[in-house]
């Protein structure tokens, strides 16, 4: 699946703002540079590895087609999860000795990056998206199933958690980094024109 506009702007709007917090007075002192740093390897290492994002959905037991997380998710969740352990150790550690806003601007770190990690993995990791010529289920990092019948797809939109299926009962969201997911959104696309034509031509007669 392309790139969209938000994989782009998050990384260059974070950057943008850390360069002007690096300005002011109140905040110059924090290692802002060398976060910017880290944003920006960690954005070059998001670009290498969505190279590697698997265009093919697995094909399953029983003729299922299923999603499934791609190296990008595993990079962002874990990575995530390891970066806000070692900031949590330093603090822990250099605690006594470091200034008080720098402990703030950690902990802050520690609680985004933890959050982060914790999104991802109930977003993507944790959970299962599967199709066959019949419905796509979803069963969420919950246990909640959800089923939709193709011939009750109405519409697919790409939002800011991934892309979206609506249906006549429901709606099913999945991520655009798993490998597949352009597979599955085209096949989806294909399902709600198709009954888009066949309400029309149903209503005309």
């Amino acid at each position: 699946m392309p790139l969209r506009w938000q994989e782009v702007a998050l990384p260059l709007i974070t950057i943008t703002l850390l360069i002007v917090l690096k300005h002011i007075p109140m905040t110059e002192h924090l290692p802002l540079s060398r976060t910017a740093g880290v944003v920006a390897f960690g954005y070059a290492a998001f670009l290498a590895l969505r190279l590697l994002q698997p265009e093919e959905a697995i094909v399953v037991e029983g003729g299922w087609a299923e999603l499934r997380p791609s190296i990008v998710e595993y990079f962002a969740c874990y990575g995530a999860a390891a970066l806000a352990a070692v900031l949590l150790f330093a603090v822990i550690i250099m605690g006594h000795v470091a200034d008080t806003a720098q402990l703030i601007a950690t902990y802050l770190a520690v609680i985004l990056l933890a959050g982060g990690s914790l999104g991802i993995g109930m977003a993507g990791l944790f959970t299962q998206t599967r199709w066959d010529h019949r419905q796509v289920t979803h069963r969420s990092a919950l246990g909640r199933v959800t089923r939709l019948e193709w011939g009750e797809v109405r519409a697919v939109r790409p939002n800011w958690r991934g892309v979206t299926i609506t249906g006549s009962s429901g709606r099913i969201t999945f991520s655009q980094f798993h490998g597949g997911a352009a597979q599955l959104a085209k096949h989806a696309a294909t399902r709600a024109r198709r009954n888009s034509e066949t309400a029309t031509k149903a209503f005309a007669a």
